[in-house]
C-alpha cells in the first residue's frame, strides 16, 4: 500500500486480538505474518493485552493457548461504553473454547 491507502481502520491490537479469538493455539510467529509485523512486536501486543487482562495465556504442552474476556471495555473514552465482544461479533470472531 502506498500513501493515503496504507492505513487501517484497526490497529495491530485489534488485529492480533480478531486472530487470537478465531484461533486460540494460533502461534505468535503466525499471528506476526498475518498482521504483517514482527513477531517480537505481536509478543509485545500479546504483552500489553494479557497484563490489560484483554486476554490470559495457558500453556498447553509446547504452545500457548491464549483466551479472551470478551466483557471488558474499550479502553479509549470515546468507546469506553462498549465490550471487546461486540468488536469480535463484528469480525465474526466470537472467543471460542481451545
Amino acid at each position: 500500500m502506498a500513501g493515503s491507502d496504507s492505513w487501517t481502520f484497526l490497529t495491530n491490537h485489534g488485529h492480533v486480538l480478531l486472530l487470537l479469538a478465531r484461533d486460540p493455539g494460533l502461534r505468535l510467529r503466525d499471528v506476526a505474518d498475518q498482521v504483517g509485523i514482527t513477531e517480537r512486536s505481536a509478543q509485545k501486543i500479546v504483552t500489553e493485552l494479557e497484563a490489560a487482562g484483554y486476554l490470559t495465556k495457558t500453556r498447553t504442552g509446547r504452545r500457548n493457548v491464549y483466551r479472551l474476556d470478551p466483557d471488558l471495555r474499550f479502553r479509549h473514552p470515546l468507546e469506553a461504553d462498549h465490550r471487546v465482544g461486540e468488536l469480535l461479533d463484528l469480525f465474526g470472531s466470537a472467543p471460542r473454547e481451545p
